[in-house]
Order: C-alpha cells, then sequence, then structure tokens
C-alpha cells in the first residue's frame, strides 16, 4: 500500500474501494484541503506532513493548536486509529517519529523567528499595519530614501528613525518625492507603536531566518517538518498572514529555477487561510496569485486548509491542483451556494452526487481528487482518511523545551544581534551635527566678543579726544584773543 513517489492518503468506498495516493511528481502543483471545522482538517494535514517527510521533503506548516507539535513523538497504540487501518487495509501502519524543529516569533515555543524590516518592504508592511494610502506612501519614501542613503532598516527602531528623518526634511523633499504630510508620519508612527505592543516587534531583527535552515533532510533521508507555533500569534491574524506570505516571497526570490522535479524541495501548508485574503488591497491579492503561480518552478508545493473553497480568490483557487475536501454543513442560501462550487470544481464521478457527498461526509471522510499522469485531475473518490503514524496530544512544556535544545538549529538564533542601522547611523548624524553647531554657535561667540573689545577703546579713545579737544579749543581760544590784542596794539601804533 505505501510506495516509493507517493503518500498513501487512504482508501475509497469505506475503505474497500480503490487506494488514494498523492503523486509526489506533482505535489508542487499546490492544493487545498477544506471542510467545516471539527470534520478531520487537522487530521489530513497531519497525514500530508508525515508522507511528505517519510519522502524525504521538508515541510513548513502552522501548528494553530498545538495539536501538531506531537509529530516529533512517536503515536500511540489507540483502538480507533488500529481499527481504521485496519478497515481500509493499511497493513503498513505503525508508530513512527518525524524530525521536528518548533518555531515561533516570539521566541517562546521554539527558535525564534526573525526578518529584516528591509525584507519585509513597505508593501507587506503597509498592509500589516492597515495603512492608508497616504500612509503607505510615506513607508515608499522612508525605504527609498534609506536606499539612497544607505541606511540598514533591520528593525523597528531603524524604521522609527527612518520616519524621523523624513518628517524633518519634508520640506526639501517635496521637490523628488511630492508632499510628505506630517500627520501621515505621525499615523504611521502610531500604528507601529499598536504593532510593537503586539508583540510584533519581536519579529524585525537579526539575526534573520536563513531558508536552508527550514529545508532540512536529517540523516535517514526524512524531510524536517517546520512547526510555527501559531496559538498566540493568532492572536494578531494580521501578523500571522503576513509573516507567511513574507516567506513564501523569500522562497520564490531566493530559491534557483527547477522546473518540474520528481518531488518538491519543500512543501508550505498554509492554516486558516482565510486570514490571508480577508479585505487584503487588490495589490496584495495580485501578489499572492502571482507568487502561488509561479513558485511552482521552484519545486515549493503550497497547500491552504480553510473551511470553505469559497475563502479563496478564484485566481488563486484555480492552481490548486491536488485537492482534499471534507464535510461542508449548508444551513444558510450562502453556504449551500459555497457547497456547490466546491461539489462543481471536482472532476464527477458517476458513482455517486459530489454535491450531496460533500453533506453527508462523516469526521476522517474526505472527498479527494489529485493529480494524475501528465497532471489530469482524478476523477472524485470518497476517501476514508488513514491514520497517522505519529503522537495526536501535543507536546508538554519539559519536551518542548528538550526539542528545542536538540533541534538542528540550537543556538543560531536565540540571541539577537544589533549592528549598525539605520538608527545608529542617523544617531550619529544628528550628534555630529549638533556638535558641529555648538562649535559654529561657540565661534560665533567668540567673534562677537572679539569684536566687542575694538569697540569699546575706541568710545574711550572718542571720550579722550573731545576733552583734549576742548582743552585745545579752550587754548586756540586764548591764542587767537591774544593775537588779535597784539595785532590791535601793533596796528594802533602804525596808526598813530
Amino acid at each position: 500500500m505505501l510506495k516509493d513517489g507517493f503518500i498513501f492518503l487512504g482508501r475509497g468506498d469505506g475503505g474497500t474501494g480503490t487506494v488514494d495516493y498523492l503523486n509526489l511528481k506533482y505535489a508542487n502543483r499546490h492544493g487545498l484541503v477544506a471542510g467545516a471545522t471539527g470534520t478531520g482538517k487537522t487530521f489530513t494535514l497531519r497525514v500530508l506532513a508525515e508522507g511528505f517527510s517519510a519522502m524525504g521533503v521538508p515541510v513548513f506548516a502552522a501548528d494553530i493548536k498545538g495539536d501538531l507539535s506531537g509529530l516529533g513523538q512517536r503515536g500511540d497504540a489507540e483502538d480507533f486509529l488500529i481499527k481504521r487501518a485496519d478497515t481500509i487495509g493499511f497493513e503498513d501502519f505503525g508508530a513512527e517519529s518525524f524530525p521536528t524543529v518548533h518555531w515561533d516569533l516570539f521566541g517562546e515555543q521554539g527558535h525564534p523567528i526573525r526578518a529584516t524590516v528591509t525584507d519585509m518592504g513597505p508593501l507587506l508592511l503597509s498592509n500589516l499595519m492597515d495603512c492608508t494610502e497616504a500612509q503607505e506612501g510615506v513607508l515608499n519614501i522612508a525605504f527609498d530614501l534609506a536606499d539612497k542613503e544607505g541606511l540598514l532598516l533591520l528593525d523597528f527602531k531603524d524604521l522609527r528613525a527612518m520616519l524621523t528623518f523624513v518628517a524633518e526634511n519634508a520640506a526639501t523633499l517635496r521637490a523628488t518625492h511630492g508632499n510628505v504630510s506630517s500627520a501621515s508620519v505621525g499615523a504611521v508612527q502610531r500604528r507601529l507603536l499598536v504593532l510593537e505592543n503586539q508583540g510584533g516587534d519581536a519579529f524585525f531583527g537579526e539575526p534573520a531566518l536563513q531558508l536552508a535552515d527550514i529545508m532540512r533532510v536529517d540523516s535517514s533521508g526524512r524531510g524536517q517538518i517546520n512547526l510555527l507555533a501559531a496559538d498566540r500569534l493568532m492572536q494578531s491574524p494580521k501578523l500571522y498572514a503576513t509573516f507567511l506570505l513574507w516567506l513564501l516571497s523569500e522562497l520564490f526570490e531566493e530559491l534557483p529555477e527547477v522546473g518540474d522535479t520528481e518531488k518538491p524541495k519543500l512543501v508550505f501548508f498554509f492554516d486558516e487561510a482565510h486570514l490571508l485574503f480577508a479585505n487584503a488591497p487588490k495589490a496584495l491579492l495580485q501578489i499572492v496569485a502571482q507568487v502561488v503561480r509561479l513558485i511552482r518552478s521552484k519545486g515549493v508545493g503550497v497547500y491552504f486548509i480553510t473551511q470553505s473553497p469559497a475563502d479563496i480568490p478564484e485566481e488563486v483557487l484555480a492552481q490548486l491542483g491536488n485537492r482534499v475536501q471534507h464535510a461542508l454543513r449548508a444551513y444558510t442560501p450562502r453556504e449551500r451556494k459555497a457547497l456547490k462550487a466546491a461539489a462543481e470544481s471536482f472532476r464527477a464521478n458517476p458513482a455517486f452526487d459530489t454535491a450531496t457527498t460533500i453533506g453527508e461526509l462523516g469526521i476522517g471522510e474526505a472527498l479527494v481528487s489529485t493529480l494524475g499522469e501528465k497532471g489530469i485531475p482524478g476523477i472524485v473518490d470518497r476517501c476514508l482518511i488513514r491514520p497517522p503514524a505519529s503522537r495526536l496530544t501535543p507536546l508538554t512544556d519539559a519536551e518542548r523545551e528538550r526539542a528545542r535544545m536538540t533541534s538542528p538549529v540550537a543556538g543560531l538564533y536565540e540571541t539577537t544581534l544589533d549592528r549598525e542601522s539605520a538608527f545608529e547611523m542617523l544617531t550619529e548624524r544628528a550628534e555630529r551635527a549638533a556638535e558641529a553647531s555648538e562649535k559654529q554657535a561657540e565661534a560665533k561667540t567668540s567673534r562677537a566678543k572679539a569684536a566687542a573689545k575694538p569697540r569699546t577703546r575706541a568710545r574711550r579713545s572718542e571720550r579722550q579726544s573731545v576733552f583734549e579737544a576742548g582743552v585745545k579749543s579752550v587754548v586756540r581760544s586764548i591764542g587767537s584773543q591774544l593775537g588779535r590784542s597784539l595785532v590791535r596794539g601793533l596796528l594802533g601804533s602804525l596808526t598813530r
């Protein structure tokens, strides 16, 4: 029942029909796991993750409730699992554990994951903070200036310093970047504060995640399962969705083109996928659709897990070739419409009505359609999903800590780095400018004092010259009178 190059999913017709497989050759054509709450989506996700790992394919998945953490532990021989294995004739079923690494954006339940502000970029960052168009424009200006000035944007304090720089130089920037409103800059600063208070600042910084560390294969050839602790992260759904989109973008940008391969280089599970698309701006949806469409050639498969296919935009849904549809409930006109749309997306099986069957599926049952030879969608089959081999119960805190200590990436990401970047460089500039301004002020004061001394002496000299002039005037007056007397005396004697 297990065979190389295929993941065994289950068996049709209540466990007595045809065997359903996922062909690894077409696993990078993406997929969808959908169904109402409590119908077995997480069960299926676990089976897929185990199957990929066993075939040497690394996996990255968000652990929304913590119940995937047991993938790294051998399963318990529970009665209902053994019964399921017997029902579908799964003779190879047995307890197994899989190489698992735990991650956490907040660094609490696993190794911290960080990205730099530059890596995130203004578009994803503005989406994360629900920025308006004007505020997004401010972020674009800040990123553009940082790039031109050679200023690294690594963490929150770098971005804050850069925004302050933009505000202080708004008048100069107006000619090249347009009007920069102080109100918009202030609004972005406030949104950063809100995100910081939600713990988002822990995500930005260094050392940044190296993709090679989530694409490892262990010594026995099994792919590493990377689990992102998301129970706390789900309280900030924007941060969750933006992070996963950032990771997809990084994979797309850094991985080389490989075309079609015998198996994927990495499989990415996006649980609670509706969070990515809810109220997302059109520009962001276009990026998602483009990344999903093109990342296949990088050898990466993306699997969306959500309640209804209607949660996924049509341009993305059309690219999901491998589908596992658990039960949908249709109590409202909208739900009936979604159920009908889900049924119509499958290649019909003449043995049953797809729409009716979706509403009748039990827990652990699903309609399965995977890509066959030449990438042709298979006829939909009603499948009883196989039991997982790993432990179903979550890890204890002690087990998590032990897993962290023995992880292949232990010690690589725990210590935060804070190298010279925009904050330090702009602070240094400001200090140099303040020092230069102080020196100029001192020089000006010195010149003023130096200029003041001669003027004081000149006034004193001027007062002395006035006194002397008075004396001389008196002397001249006396001299003139004596002169005139002598002249008159002389002239008088001559006239006599």
